[in-house]
């Protein structure tokens, strides 16, 4: 979300348009000639917690809802056209009525913010909801019955394929967070099942996890790469003769199943969440089982896929699509404002 955040931010500037982002200290770097700024809610040194002990979580909700509150003040204190909610708190769906709104959902329905719609018998005045993905949006339309979808994007152009001399037989690549819903400690047995070797990338957000399931799995077969930028991310997935994705949740979207395609490497995954809408028919294997055996199976079968196959699927989630269905959404959203203001 943090990377979605700084490119919907990045690309709306782009076009021309005045971003104020609303977020910790140091968030974002525009540009000098760019026409958008930060306006700090948190200090830069804050950090938020995955997985914190109950007393922790509620000091941290408490310590984000104050942020977000702040947030919501400034935004009525000043002459915004619009708004974008690109957070998982339950405070912009209470606090922005009378503000057009675009609430951009992406996770399976939060029980904070289910709970502040199921008290209102209408929408808030002014706001509009999207998801990213048909799936999610079932989770969440008992809610909100006419919620759009707009599938996330990437810029292809920063994923391209690595070349043929640079791909090597025999390995696979995940990344993404280390947490029990992602599966990470799956993707480790599948591979091994296969004989692969198995590069893993992301920032661990379960220590716990981490310590007890990944760390001891780690072998001259099995490497942790660390948290890695873009290019070196790029690097380890284009290479890698197949990518797993192994989500144990009802997975949104996949945003490194799409980065993995755009690179044209064939993605095996297991059957959770938007993992079969995002693959299609010719972006990898979805699996039929979420276990060892159906992953691995997937990963066999995903290995002989054509990578120029994987390519054209991934071309049908561009970043350019995603924010031009964004910005369609928020001139909607203020011209009704502006009518409803005439009238």
């Amino acid at each position: 979300m943090e990377a979605h955040t700084s490119h919907v931010v990045a690309d709306l500037c782009a076009r021309g348009h005045e971003v104020t982002l609303f977020a910790k200290a140091g968030s974002a770097h525009f540009g000098r000639n760019s026409r958008g700024r930060v306006q700090a809610v948190l200090p830069a040194d804050y950090q938020v917690r995955g997985y914190p002990d109950e007393d922790h979580r509620d000091e941290q909700h408490r310590r984000l809802d104050g942020a977000m509150s702040s947030a919501i003040s400034a935004v009525r204190a000043g002459a915004f056209d619009v708004v974008i909610n690109n957070s998982l708190s339950p405070i912009p769906h209470e606090q922005l009525d009378g503000i057009p709104t675009l609430h951009l959902l992406h996770t399976p329905p939060l029980p904070r913010i289910t709970a502040v719609l199921a008290t209102r018998p209408e929408r808030p005045h002014g706001h509009r909801y999207a998801t990213v993905s048909h799936s999610n949006a079932r989770a969440w339309r008992a809610w909100i019955p006419d919620l759009a979808v707009i599938p996330n994007g990437i810029d292809l152009r920063r994923w391209e394929p690595g070349r043929k001399d640079r791909i090597v037989p025999g390995t696979a690549a995940w990344t993404g967070r280390i947490t029990p819903e992602k599966g990470t400690h799956l993707a480790i047995a599948a591979a091994r099942a296969n004989g692969l070797r198995l590069r893993l990338a992301g920032p661990i957000q379960d220590p716990e996890y981490y310590e007890s399931l990944i760390r001891p799995s780690l072998d001259d077969k099995v490497r942790y790469m660390g948290h890695l930028g873009q290019d070196q991310l790029r690097e380890v997935i284009a290479s890698a003769q197949v990518f797993i994705s192994s989500p144990l949740w009802e997975e949104p979207f996949g945003l490194t199943t799409l980065e993995a395609m755009a690179c044209g490497t064939p993605v095996a995954a297991t059957p959770n969440g938007a993992m079969a809408e995002l693959i299609g028919a010719s972006g990898g294997v979805v699996a039929c089982s979420a276990d060892e055996a159906g992953l691995a199976n997937a990963i066999r079968e995903a290995v002989g896929l054509r990578r120029t196959d994987v390519l054209q699927r991934a071309a049908q989630f561009s970043r350019d699509q995603m924010i031009r269905s964004y910005e369609e959404a928020l001139y909607d959203l203020h011209a009704a404002q502006s009518l409803g203001r005439v009238q």
